[in-house]
């Protein structure tokens, strides 16, 4: 930990600082699925950062890719009729490895803004369609769309909507795993109000919950039945977090858009965008939708589409899809074994190369700050896990072998067993 008795400039997200500002861990380097604090100590990073670090940290083909194009044209403007080729090039790749038809690629710097990209472009298509009446966007209970205004609108967690307003007046929710419950609230709206349905295929940062089976493709089945838009949230699964490049395929999931970010770069460079189908692009590149007012200043960066270009290089050739695919069976098995500690209430994973280890009810009934404490003593013990609500979560990256995923159990049971001393 960094001690810094004069307090810290550095205002950090989703932080109390009256408690971060005098103690802080600085990471320094990171290499592999390791990371470096500022006293030489070693972890294994058991989150890839934040959701991102699918192709594992310190690749020199990702850094020498984006220090190559700098070198050429570091960045430019793709506003109005400008472009360049690496912007080209990566939205030519991404529409070809998307699970849609005829695909366009909306670019943006992350995931928050791509979802607010995709919630625009959702009612505006109604509206040049000569529907403006169909505002409503809908969401899942839990859900996590970011933390821009309409992300935050539409969301499911609660405490991040808390105390802003109405960000959103026609977003609402619907309980998280219950296709019966879009229908009724469809029903109850009107299907001529509704614009869109948004779902992430795991919940990640509302507390990682897999699907129920049948789930999503129930969901996706009632929209094409009202002729609701169905937008996939794929920021944290796509990439091969879930095996596949944007999630939504291992369902067999179409949807109208695909927002993705974090893996798509394996964070070596903030980037998002948001893959729309031919359906909704159609007014706006056949002429009679007009111009999308809307976009990112950094929208088709060329330094960070490089950097892009050259991470999907390395999930393809270290074949990184298919070894999420082989690693979430021992991922879970491994989570599983911690189910009869004490303090464990229930362990969730299996699908994709991620997993939650969610606190016993007793313990956190009697210690409201036991999920933070938990996580800091896993730290203590060499491992980054993440509080996420009531759990723990685990997310390494694609890189990691049976024999670290097995560090990461070992540090979370000994990690438990301190806290409980």
């Amino acid at each position: 930990m960094t001690t810094a008795p004069h307090g810290t400039a550095l205002w950090h997200p989703f932080a109390d600082m009256s408690e971060v500002k005098a103690e802080q861990f600085c990471v320094t380097r990171a290499e592999g699925v390791w990371i470096y604090d500022d006293r030489g100590r070693r972890y294994l990073d058991g989150t890839a950062s934040l959701w991102y670090a699918n192709a594992g940290h310190g690749r020199t083909e990702i850094i020498e890719a984006a220090a190559a194009q700098m070198r050429e044209l570091a960045a430019y403007s793709v506003f109005n009729d400008f472009t360049n080729p690496r912007a080209e090039e990566l939205a030519t790749r991404l529409a070809g490895l998307a699970p849609v038809d005829d695909a366009k690629i909306f670019l943006t710097t992350g995931g928050g803004e791509a979802i607010d990209t995709a919630a625009k472009l959702a009612r505006l298509y109604w509206a040049r369609r000569g529907h403006p009446e169909r505002t409503h966007i809908l969401s899942r209970g839990s859900a996590y769309h970011g933390t821009n205004g309409l992300g935050t609108g539409i969301g499911g967690i609660e405490a991040n909507r808390t105390g802003f307003g109405a960000l959103l007046p026609d977003a609402v929710r619907v309980a998280r795993d219950d296709a019966d419950a879009l229908r009724e609230t469809v029903e109850r709206l009107g299907a001529e109000r509704v614009a869109a349905f948004f779902a992430e295929p795991v919940l990640g940062a509302g507390g990682l919950h897999p699907p129920e089976p049948g789930y999503l493709e129930a969901v996706a089945k009632i929209c094409a039945e009202h002729d609701i838009l169905f937008v996939a949230d794929s920021v944290i699964c796509g990439f091969g977090r879930v095996g596949t490049w944007f999630g939504v395929e291992r369902w067999g999931l179409r949807p109208d858009m695909i927002t993705f970010a974090k893996g798509v770069t394996s964070g070596y460079l903030p980037l998002g965008g948001v893959v729309v189908g031919d359906r909704v692009a159609e007014p706006f590149w056949r002429g009679t939708g007009g111009a999308f007012r809307h976009g990112a200043t950094y929208s088709g960066h060329p330094t960070v589409a490089a950097a892009a270009l050259a991470n999907l290089d390395v999930l393809e050739r270290e074949s990184l899809l298919r070894r999420a695919d082989e690693l979430e069976g021992p991922l879970h098995e491994a989570l599983r074994s911690l189910a009869g500690h004490p303090a464990v209430g229930e362990v969730r994973g299996g699908t994709g190369l991620l997993g939650a280890v969610e606190l016993a009810p007793d313990l956190l009934a009697e210690d409201p700050g036991a999920v933070p404490r938990a996580q800091r003593a896993v730290r203590d013990r060499g491992v980054v896990v993440r509080p996420l609500g009531t759990a723990l979560a685990v997310s390494p990256p694609l890189t990691i072998t049976e024999s670290e995923i097995g560090l990461i159990t070992d540090a979370l049971r000994e990690g438990l067993d301190a806290m409980l001393r």
